[in-house]
């Protein structure tokens, strides 16, 4: 499996880079973050990005989609992660399109995919309730109701659960808190009965929601694959996501260190460039290393999910700590070398430190898929 982009992938790349250049910079997220909003993101955004296509780039054709693929999605992620673009481009386009794609019946798919690819549907993943990312934590419960079921419990971290309007909730149908048995998704309309919203406040600006669903009453034609044998598709649907954000965060390392490269070619101290002192560019240049096997390490997981890899979910843990661990350091590194105006808020650089510090948690830190990793090669 060639670690290349094709011409035709090129041409997505540099479409949306161009794209989220000018309708969705840097200047854009911190007017956002100015004004509080509590989506997190500019609906006028998301419409110009359905008719791009981005919206669908996991949509079947058949149903108003674009029908590409995670390399594509992954492209279009990077670019978003340059700009430090918000939409709900995680949420939707990838997580819920994977999750109707895998696990959607012909009617689910044909009620909410063409929706979704028009940028008129968003959907939410209400599935982590733990303090850190446990996807099998499951308390939700799903219990017998007439021809469906009654769903009582608590999301506590839904990303873009404000803007939704659907939820894909995880709940338990049977077992104990922890089993991966047991676990059924559900398809939820966000404003049903029993179901409230609460803005929670984040880091980097995004919008997230505390979720609690009360009795909330779902038919049976709700469930979203096998009832009981949900956690394999949100396992699936998980991994999806993590590879889409490990993209994201090589497209966060890779502005931060473009710009921090531009400053040590600018500043002066003691007379000369910062940029040609030795101890610098011995930083800039392991910054440079570290960053490329960020994104071979992405584009194998990114390639092995549309290739249907039966070793995915292994690349896509590795891509997904790689990526968080490389993110941090250029992160890091851009503060360090921009020196004090890097710690003002004036200075863009420190928004890219929040988001790769909300990014790289999201979905299992390099801490948990180490541990991931080490479990699935038997260790």
């Amino acid at each position: 499996m060639a670690l290349v982009l094709s011409d035709d992938q090129r041409m997505i790349r540099e479409a949306a880079d161009g794209f989220f250049a000018d309708h969705a910079p840097v200047s854009a997220h911190r007017k956002l973050r100015d004004a509080g909003d509590t989506l997190g993101f500019e609906r006028a955004t998301w419409k110009a990005m359905a008719e791009m296509g981005f919206a669908g780039v996991l949509v079947p054709e058949a149903h108003g989609g674009a029908g590409l693929g995670m390399v594509e999605a992954g492209l279009v992620m990077e670019a978003m992660g340059r700009n430090l673009s918000a939409a709900p481009m995680l949420s939707t386009a990838l997580l819920g399109a994977a999750a109707l794609v895998k696990g959607g019946s012909a009617a689910q798919q044909a009620a909410h995919l063409p929706l979704m690819a028009a940028g008129e549907r968003l959907v939410a993943l209400a599935a982590d309730e733990a303090a850190r990312h446990a996807p099998f934590q499951v308390a939700t419960r799903a219990e017998p109701s007439g021809n469906g079921f009654r769903l009582t419990g608590v999301k506590p971290f839904v990303l873009d659960g404000l803007a939704a309007d659907v939820l894909i909730v995880a709940a338990r149908t049977d077992g104990a808190d922890g089993d991966r048995a047991g676990i059924t998704l559900f398809l939820v309309p966000a404003e049903a009965v029993g179901v409230s919203r609460a803005r929670r406040a984040m880091v980097d600006s995004r919008g997230a929601a505390r979720i609690a669903l009360e009795g909330v009453e779902v038919d049976g034609a709700d469930v979203l694959g096998a009832v009981g044998g949900g956690a394999a598709l949100l396992e699936a649907v998980l991994d999806v996501g993590r590879a889409g954000l490990a993209a994201e965060m090589l497209g966060v390392a890779g502005e931060s260190f473009g710009r921090t490269v531009d400053y040590l070619k600018q500043r002066e101290q003691f007379g000369e460039k910062i940029g040609s002192f030795q101890a610098l560019q011995h930083r800039a240049a392991h910054l440079f290393c570290e960053l490329e096997l960020a994104r071979s390490a992405t584009l194998k997981a990114l390639s092995a999910l549309d290739a249907g890899d039966g070793r995915a979910a292994l690349f896509v843990s590795l891509a997904k700590a790689k990526a968080g661990d490389v993110a941090k350091l250029a992160t890091n590194e851009a503060v360090q070398m921009h020196g004090g105006i890097g710690m003002t808020d004036d200075f863009d650089i420190g928004f890219f430190m929040k988001r790769a510090r909300a990014a790289a948690e999201t979905f299992g830190d390099s801490a948990f898929h180490g541990d991931r990793l080490a479990q699935m090669v038997g260790y």
